[in-house]
């Protein structure tokens, strides 16, 4: 069987001429089609051949005896290899995305707005996810008092991650000293992970309990009712689902499909899956098989959310075979690289 790499220029030509064909019309294509287009002028006859031969290397297939043939999943991941990267997002997408991202100062919001814009942008299904983080690093904590018993905790990650937590207290504590114990803690373990940090208040708890001042004080009811608790689960952010919908035929297997998007915990599951932190570039992944079933003929591009080298997440598109890959790989590429821009800049700030 003729493997793609084993391709001739003239077997290429017209496999990419099919493969473009159909995602631009999303019908199975015909040699006389292509033939009309031809550069070298062939024959409706001698494309059909090579068009057979290119079904027999399992590039592409015929739904209907009398129809034209359509790409197979190989034929896509062949595609996708022959596009350069050289690609630059056009400047009016570039403009969109910068001026809807402007302003963004933590990690969840620049993820809730990407998952839009890449709907936006692709016509598939926007996904971003913010990790779980198992060791985050303090960059900043503020306490607000916020009425009798209750402190608003916002903490701060290294990484530009951004949590609060609203606390009900036994005992009141005035602003001051909410103040006060934030600028203890800023200033004495910045830096620090939040299981190092918790691990060392601890300590100081146990070692001081006969002799707390009113600072300890304060802290140990601050740490004792999850002021230094981070999320444990991962923020995931779903847009652009109706763009499925529109594109899928099989009214059961949308079901599917929209059950799974809507359950948070797959959805992880599935970027997880096939979104390495360690990458450096775009992940095209056609087919997915670690996928429940009815994801097998949809394609997720996708890149790991970056800051300073550090994985705080994850966005892809999902969609269905047609998409507009050198498109959509462009403008995740950019967003993954914006994305790390903007949140080192906020973190220096």
């Amino acid at each position: 069987m003729t493997q793609p790499a084993q391709l001739g220029p003239r077997e290429r030509e017209i496999l990419i001429a099919v493969i473009e064909a159909y995602i631009s019309t999303g019908e199975p294509v015909g040699s006389r089609t292509l033939a009309r287009n031809s550069r070298e002028r062939l024959s409706a006859a001698t494309i059909r051949n090579v068009m057979a031969d290119l079904a027999d290397a399992g590039l592409l297939d015929q739904p209907h005896t009398s129809a034209g043939r359509v790409p197979t999943a190989t034929a896509f991941r062949f595609y996708v290899n022959q596009l350069t990267g050289r690609a630059v997002l056009p400047a009016a997408d570039q403009s969109m995305i910068r001026g809807s991202l402007a302003g963004v100062s933590d990690v969840d919001e620049f993820l809730g707005r990407t998952s839009h814009l890449l709907s936006l942008i692709s016509s598939g299904v926007g996904v971003t996810m913010a990790s779980a983080f198992p060791r985050p690093a303090l960059e900043h904590i503020y306490f607000s008092r916020l009425g009798d018993l209750k402190v608003l905790a916002v903490l701060v990650t290294k990484s530009g991650l951004v949590q609060d937590r609203l606390l009900r207290l036994k005992s009141d504590l005035p602003q001051a000293d909410l103040e006060l114990a934030a600028r203890y803690l800023n200033e004495n373990f910045r830096g620090w992970t939040i299981d190092a940090l918790r691990t060392e208040l601890a300590r100081q708890i146990e070692q001081q309990r006969h002799e707390y001042d009113r600072l300890m004080q304060s802290i140990k009811q601050l740490y004792e009712n999850g002021a230094l608790t981070t999320a444990a689960e991962p923020s995931v952010f779903v847009e652009g689902v109706a763009n499925l919908v529109q594109a899928e035929q099989d009214s059961q297997r949308l079901r599917h499909l929209l059950k799974v998007l809507e359950e948070k915990e797959r959805v992880a599951e599935l970027l997880n899956a096939y979104l390495d932190a360690q990458q450096q570039t775009v992940r095209v992944v056609i087919g997915l098989d670690q996928a429940p079933p009815d994801f097998k003929n949809l394609v997720l591009i996708g890149a790991p959310a970056l800051v300073d080298n550090e994985a705080v997440g994850s966005l892809a598109v999902i969609g269905h075979t047609r998409i507009d890959y050198q498109h959509t790989i462009t403008a995740v590429s950019y967003i993954a690289s914006l994305f790390g821009q903007l949140m080192s800049e906020e973190q220096k700030q």
